[in-house]
């Protein structure tokens, strides 16, 4: 096979990305090459706008998006807990959930008005209602981010007007960082309600590998697999195969039953993965009740230091545990070569001919999206 010669054909589909970002360039999204493009939401501005494109770009026979509605951890400082216990006062909410705790009355003043995790969680159910097979995402934990700083009047001045509001867009970072505490609530409100949709969840960490597993061990708690040995697992497919028909459909029923009713994701994605190998072994750890996965894009995994240390994860994970994605802010052809790009480097990688690969990556799409 040439260098040309991409088996674009077979159906390449990218695990993460946010088109949403730059709405002038969502027009392409129907002439890429890719399949799929598996979109993210991340905040207040761009939750509709996910929406919009996955209702204006699905049609009978192509679905070309697949939405996912989530919120981000470097905005859920915006999420008020609204316990009881919980500040309403949005000075009294910044200040609890930042840390250093804010002293400038100027900073607080221009943050938005933080909405109840309530309504958050409520407004995300309608809209997986609506869309059968959207995904949560983006969500997660981040322990390195700290707020950008409040506008200036030359940053407005400055600003490119074809960029979705809300992101940092260059601006100076603040001291403050989002309490770990307070970012897990916000992650496991969103974790419980993709295990009560029953929908998989793409997953950002950084330097908070550690942290997710926690979170997740918490929702996993008492659900966890029986790991049983190989004379176990044949004893329990003769006794599966003894049961007649009816028997087999109603334990089909019991057990799918038992999944929709869970208080975590059925399947999880961690996604642009940049830890080491070690916490993949918990992740992936056969007692647990979520099957995860890892998905790695050009433009993070594959630049810089951290390149060395990606090879090594990627050549340590299951064949059927791999994803691929641009995590690109932009749709159209510099989507597609990211996404060919990734693709090369990891059945480079695993050792991989090149359609087999593809081939096993889309397969692994399709499993992580539909079970």
């Amino acid at each position: 096979m040439s260098q040309d010669d991409f088996p674009w054909d077979i159906g390449v589909h990218d695990a993460h990305c946010h088109p949403t970002d730059t709405m002038a360039a969502v027009a392409s999204i129907p002439a890429m090459k890719a399949k799929t493009l598996t979109v993210m939401a991340t905040r207040g501005e761009d939750q509709e706008l996910v929406q919009q494109i996955a209702e204006s770009l699905n049609g009978n026979e192509a679905h070309k998006v697949l939405p996912c509605f989530g919120w981000h951890p470097w905005f859920s400082h915006q999420i008020m807990d609204d316990s009881p216990s919980s500040p309403v006062q949005k000075e009294a909410h910044y200040k609890a959930v930042l840390t250093p705790t804010p002293d400038d009355p100027e900073f607080i003043k221009h943050l938005p008005t933080p909405k109840a995790l309530s309504a958050l969680i409520s407004e995300t159910r309608d809209r997986l209602q609506q869309f059968p097979n959207a995904l949560v995402g983006e969500i997660g934990l981040d322990k390195s981010f700290r707020l950008p700083g409040s506008w200036t009047p030359q940053d407005l001045e400055n600003r490119d007007a074809q960029l979705t509001p809300g992101s940092r867009e260059g601006r100076r970072l603040s001291p403050y960082r989002v309490k770990m505490e307070h970012q897990r609530a916000v992650l496991g409100a969103q974790l419980r309600l993709a295990g009560e949709m029953g929908r998989a969840v793409s997953v950002h960490s950084v330097q908070a590998h550690g942290a997710v597993l926690e979170t997740l061990k918490e929702l996993w708690a008492g659900h966890e697999r029986i790991v049983m040995s190989r004379r176990e697992r044949e004893r329990q497919q003769d006794a599966e195969g003894a049961l007649s028909d009816d028997e087999k459909e109603k334990e089909k029923a019991r057990k799918s039953s038992n999944r929709s009713s869970a208080p975590f994701p059925p399947r999880i994605c961690m996604h642009s993965y940049s830890g080491p190998v070690e916490p993949i072994r918990q992740f992936l750890n056969r007692a647990n009740p979520s099957d995860v996965y890892f998905s790695f894009s050009a433009a993070i995994n594959f630049s810089g230091p951290q390149a060395k240390k990606v090879c090594d994860v990627i050549r340590a994970l299951p064949d059927d545990r791999v994803l691929v994605e641009s995590d690109l802010h932009v749709a159209g052809p510099q989507m597609d070569q990211l996404l060919e790009e990734v693709t090369r480097q990891i059945c480079d990688l695993r050792g991989w001919e090149l359609r087999h690969g593809v081939q096993l990556l889309a397969d692994n799409w399709k499993r992580f999206v539909f079970g």
